[in-house]
């Protein structure tokens, strides 16, 4: 359901006419009280004035574009599912989603679709993308066209994007640390496996990782570091060959999807030798193949960061900005980290 003054009220912990007087501008509430209640109603993705713009949003259809990696990797689905949660919440109000699908970190391909999403005459747009400078100038001839843009799941901050919806990567990866060194305080040689160097997410959550490693002063070698492309054929090759050039691994970091495909050969490489004890595994996010993996005790565990969530509130944000008389800039809207074993998956 949509945000309501009486959840605003119930979060910033005052009644509902001190909402209804901050939200219409009266006076008579304490500055400190009005900007409290102004940056609950922003997180909660509350669209002011909703209600008198009905009509004038009926005659003037609002039409957003989405661009997602998703093609191949099943953890957008929840992304999508959000994208569809608000669409369906702000129906009435003449919004509409045009989402664009690719498969993978292609640049070419990035920046065609960002530039066909510029020529589509539409009211804003979210976007999961790459953080390099190709594409950091596409996204940017996009909003200086008048389009709004709303970063969603991974940032793009050297951009005039308006905010960034998604986790804290450097949060979910030193997280990650934090639980290895209750899970073994041997000696560490780790194999990381990300998705793609181009993508700041994955990244900042190595980065997060490698500091939580030296801030417990564990003892560690990152033997090497490959991309999966978020593709289980590809993680599955790379794999190999870097369990084949480095048999002393005992931890593999997987920071993106690939995951099935990485497990898939740690149990070949495993079940080749007798002498092999398996690595611990570390992963993020709970899609099916994920799921079970953890349920059998394969992944020692999972880090997760609220897809749905992503999606719904990026798409809000863009609805909340549009229709807000004063233009002010969103607040990012940061997910939460959530731990999950085989006992609570």
């Amino acid at each position: 359901m949509s945000v309501t003054i009486k959840d605003i009220a119930a979060a910033a912990g005052v009644s509902r006419g001190t909402v209804d007087r901050v939200l219409h501008k009266r006076m008579g509430v304490n500055p400190e009280v009005a900007q409290r209640v102004r940056l609950i109603a922003d997180e909660l993705g509350f669209a002011p004035n909703m209600a008198g713009k009905i009509l004038a949003a009926r005659k003037q259809p609002i039409k957003f574009g989405c661009l997602l990696p998703d093609v191949g990797n099943p953890f957008f689905d929840g992304i999508i599912a959000g994208f569809h949660r608000a669409e369906k919440e702000l129906s009435d109000f003449g919004v509409s989603l045009h989402i664009e699908h690719i498969k993978g970190f292609d640049i070419a391909t990035h920046i065609h679709t960002i530039e066909k999403l510029a020529s589509m005459n539409l009211s804003g747009v979210c976007i999961a993308t790459m953080d390099i400078p190709e594409v950091q100038y596409t996204v940017q001839r996009l909003i200086e066209k008048g389009i709004p843009v709303i970063s969603v799941n991974t940032d793009i901050p050297d951009t005039d994007r308006l905010c960034y919806v998604g986790p804290d990567y450097t949060n979910g990866g030193n997280t990650a640390a934090g639980l290895l060194s209750l899970l073994t305080k041997s000696e560490l040689n780790i194999l990381i496996v990300t998705g793609s160097f181009h993508i700041r997410g994955h990244n900042e959550r190595i980065q997060g990782f490698i500091q939580g490693l030296i801030e417990r002063k564990s003892s560690y070698t990152v033997l090497s570091t490959f991309e999966s492309l978020d593709d289980d054929t590809y993680a599955y090759e790379t794999t190999m060959s870097a369990l084949e050039k480095y048999p002393e691994t005992n931890c593999i970091f997987i920071a993106a999807a690939g995951v099935e495909g990485v497990c898939k050969a740690v149990d070949r490489w495993h079940k080749d030798s007798e002498n092999r004890k398996k690595p611990s595994i570390l992963s993020f996010d709970d899609i099916p193949a994920t799921k079970r993996l953890v349920k059998d005790g394969f992944i020692d565990f999972t880090i997760c960061q609220e897809p749905e969530q992503q999606g719904y509130m990026a798409v809000s944000k863009l609805f909340s900005y549009l229709m807000a008389e004063k233009k002010c800039t969103p607040q990012d809207y940061i997910t939460s980290t959530i731990i999950k074993i085989k006992e609570n998956i």
